[in-house]
């Protein structure tokens, strides 16, 4: 699937079909180079699911637990400043990986040899025009 992002007037619009499109999966990987929008698509499919929390980039913090409309917990982790391996283990990354609830997860290619095997990846590019493609 491939969905085009326009410019940030159409990001909620390219969240709902992403939700619409997503399946059955809980675990997403999202890669993009930096600056490719992960954090702000995220951030908007996290919108969409009715999360009144302040979304921001769990950058330093690893994890940012947030809470949809529906009550469920969704876990938004950015793995950029992974230096080992053994932080994710240290923050019991299976405790949320196989919660049952959303993950959505930056910087995959860091921990890719710890992924669910039915983990959806996730890619954002930029394109020339400025716009972003987001293929799953």
């Amino acid at each position: 699937m491939k969905i085009k992002i326009d410019s940030l007037d159409n990001i909620h619009a390219a969240a709902k079909e992403f939700l619409q499109n997503m399946g059955d999966g809980k675990v997403f990987a999202f890669y993009g180079k930096m600056g490719a929008g992960k954090t702000t698509f995220v951030k908007a499919i996290c919108e969409e699911l009715g999360v009144e929390d302040v979304i921001t980039s769990p950058t330093f913090a690893l994890v940012n637990e947030y809470t949809a409309g529906n009550g469920d917990s969704i876990y938004h982790f950015d793995f950029y400043r992974i230096k080992k391996i053994e932080e994710v283990y240290d923050m019991g990354y299976e405790d949320y990986f196989y919660s049952g609830n959303l993950c959505f997860l930056e910087w995959p290619e860091l921990i890719e040899d710890l992924l669910p095997e039915d983990c959806t990846k996730v890619t954002i590019t930029v394109e020339e025009d400025g716009s972003r493609s987001v293929e799953f």
